[in-house]
């Protein structure tokens, strides 16, 4: 089956206070059983997979408080984690440093939602995803949404899973290269991080695609 595409304009919409279920409904209320929302963590850091996650919410079991990750403490993320796991069918893919290299961070971020949503226990009917481009090769039909996790409450979970699934991977980078401080900075081109990378060169985790990883070779692959 060919996934049908549908666009979002900020234009046209004016944002909602916080994320809430409209999107979702629509869906529902055109003969989808079951909509997905994905979203990913990790495009713009220099080290570290980019992780995404499908997550197709129970209308009746909403954990409270869900929102966009990058408006929650990770305090908060943590404790909506579990709610969303404990409530929700949730799946979680990944695309590593290498094969971002390989086809570039976009089409690696698209790729790991679409395995994500097709890994759901339940198939999607429907699926909704955080920004402008439906990835390639969905088996249902999708929207884009623009600023998706502060619209839609699927995505806003998915955003919290993908991001908290990130984190904790990167945090055991860090015991792995403790040189670099990945568990403090995840991987984001921070200052202590830039000059790690100048103080040791690249490790294995590093995207050589981006400056200024491109300028050294790895320690070891």
């Amino acid at each position: 089956m060919t996934a049908k595409k549908t666009s979002d304009s900020l234009s046209l919409f004016p944002m909602p206070d916080g994320p809430d279920m409209t999107f979702e409904k629509q869906a529902l209320k055109a003969g989808a059983r079951f909509v997905a929302g994905a979203d990913e963590a990790g495009r713009g850091p220099l080290a570290g997979p980019v992780v995404a996650a499908a997550v197709i919410l129970d209308p009746k079991n909403i954990p409270p408080g869900l929102n966009d990750s990058k408006k929650l403490t990770a305090a908060k993320r943590d404790v909506l984690f579990d709610a969303i796991l404990k409530s929700a069918i949730v799946s979680i893919a990944s695309s590593s440093a290498r094969t971002i290299d390989a086809i570039d961070i976009r089409k690696a971020s698209l790729d790991a939602m679409r395995r994500a949503i097709g890994a759901l226990e339940e198939t999607a009917d429907f699926a909704l995803i955080d920004g402008r481009d439906v990835p390639p090769g969905l088996s249902c039909p999708a929207k884009a949404i623009i600023k998706g996790d502060a619209r839609s409450l699927s995505i806003a979970a998915a955003s919290i899973v993908a991001k908290v699934s990130r984190d904790r991977m990167m945090a055991r980078a860090g015991r792995i290269y403790p040189a670099y401080g990945f568990e403090k900075h995840a991987g984001y081109g921070t200052a202590p991080h830039r000059a790690a990378i100048e103080e040791n060169g690249v490790c294995p985790l590093h995207r050589m695609s981006f400056r200024p990883c491109s300028l050294y070779r790895p320690d070891s692959v």
